[in-house]
């Protein structure tokens, strides 16, 4: 009999690193989110397409994203989005997309397995993360709607604004950095109480 493969996450195991962790600051791993990179022209019949299969509209401000029915669609670029959600598998996501624009000379790839999401809340998110981005993250800036392709730390990543009170974020970082991530942000936070583990 064959043994079962089973999936696991880039930080699997970092459970008990992230419980070590106060109050102020808290990691959790969101694994296994279906990725869709999305190219398409936003102004033509393509945009239209994937905005209806999608349920709704792509962003064209640089920099935000729009949810939707658990779907989020985050502007990287003129015509390039990141299309997220938990509700479809990663196959089923990028069929559809697929099936919407490529008749109108768009592209939808199958993009999940290269990154993982991290969540960062509490009321030390924002601190954490100004010790190793260079963008401006007051809530008046960059509050629920952002999005932006960054550095942090050494790590390029797609950081998004969760709440207005810059205490909820979304980390989206490639699945060969996640470990050297994770280890940035709980060294980061250590001045708050961190004990290390």
């Amino acid at each position: 009999m064959a043994d079962t493969l089973v999936p696991l996450s880039p930080l699997h195991g970092w459970d008990q690193k992230f419980s070590a962790l106060p109050e102020s600051v808290r990691i959790t791993e969101e694994p296994f989110v279906s990725m869709v990179d999305l190219w398409v022209d936003p102004s033509g019949p393509g945009g239209a397409a994937a905005g209806a299969a999608l349920g709704v509209d792509l962003p064209t401000t640089p920099s935000t994203r729009v949810d939707s029915g658990g779907v989020t669609a985050v502007w990287l670029g003129p015509e390039e989005w990141l299309i997220t959600t938990r509700s479809q598998s990663p196959e089923e996501l990028e069929g559809t997309l697929r099936t919407a624009v490529t008749p109108h000379g768009g592209a939808a790839i199958d993009v999940s397995g290269q990154r993982t999401t991290i969540r960062l809340t509490g009321a030390h998110a924002r601190d954490i993360l100004a010790k190793g981005c260079s963008i401006d993250l007051h809530p008046t800036v960059f509050r629920p709607g952002s999005a932006v392709q960054t550095m942090l730390g050494l790590a390029g990543v797609v950081l998004i604004a969760l709440d207005d009170s810059g205490t909820d974020y979304r980390i989206l970082v490639r699945a060969s950095f996640a470990r050297y991530l994770a280890a940035w942000l709980i060294d980061a936070a250590e001045e708050f109480g961190v004990d290390p583990v």
